[in-house]
């Protein structure tokens, strides 16, 4: 039996409050210890929710408040210690001249990515560092990450409340929606980089 298994076969024993309190927990851990099986957790509450062990609201209150918290954890992170981190090579797959990069797009579009920061499975704890790093004021930040994340957990409590025992089928939903989130991103950051090349060229080729 895996780890995850176990843990839902332990969420289905609890008491609501319980229940409320193991999933904000794990959907505050994802942002500090990824990958997690966060969204698998939420969507198994949603077939809770359907059996009548928990409310959807409650439910969904504390799922986001943990999804907030663990970004804003994150997000003080990367103000605090960010740069002393990646300095020290701590995040030894991310080029220091990258993250300079990145530092700049994120003060220019660094709002939009918070408010789409739920959906992009995989990236979330990058992006809650780079809030932090690029200084995005910390109450607009939480705001719009908290509405990101009460839209993506009421998708995923939907799902398994209305596929029941059948819950276990999201996952093959998700996978494919994070490979299309993956192909969308790389052909975005294609586009970007396009773009930034012809416009030094064009630079070039005035002077």
């Amino acid at each position: 039996m895996t780890v995850l298994e176990s843990l839902i076969q332990f969420l289905a024993t609890l008491s609501p409050l319980l229940v409320c309190v193991v999933v904000c927990l794990v959907a505050f851990v994802e942002n500090i210890f990824p990958p997690s099986p966060s969204d698998t957790i939420i969507v198994f509450g949603g077939s809770l929710v359907a059996i009548g062990k928990v409310g959807f609201a409650e439910l969904l209150i504390w799922a986001t408040a943990g999804s907030t918290l663990g970004f804003v954890a994150m997000y003080l992170i990367g103000k605090w210690f960010g740069g002393h981190i990646l300095e020290r090579g701590r995040i030894k797959f991310i080029p220091v001249e990258s993250v300079v990069k990145v530092d700049t797009w994120f003060k220019k579009y660094g709002y939009w990515i918070i408010v789409a920061n739920r959906f992009l499975a995989g990236t979330r704890a990058v992006v809650s560092l780079f809030a932090g790093m690029s200084r995005l004021h910390l109450l607009r930040t939480t705001i719009l990450c908290f509405l990101s994340a009460l839209i993506w957990n009421s998708i995923l409590l939907s799902g398994g409340y209305y596929l029941g025992n059948n819950w276990q089928r999201i996952g093959f939903y998700l996978s494919g929606y994070s490979q299309i989130i993956t192909i969308v991103i790389v052909v975005i950051a294609l586009v970007l980089v396009a773009h930034f090349v012809s416009k030094k060229t064009n630079g070039k080729n005035s002077a």
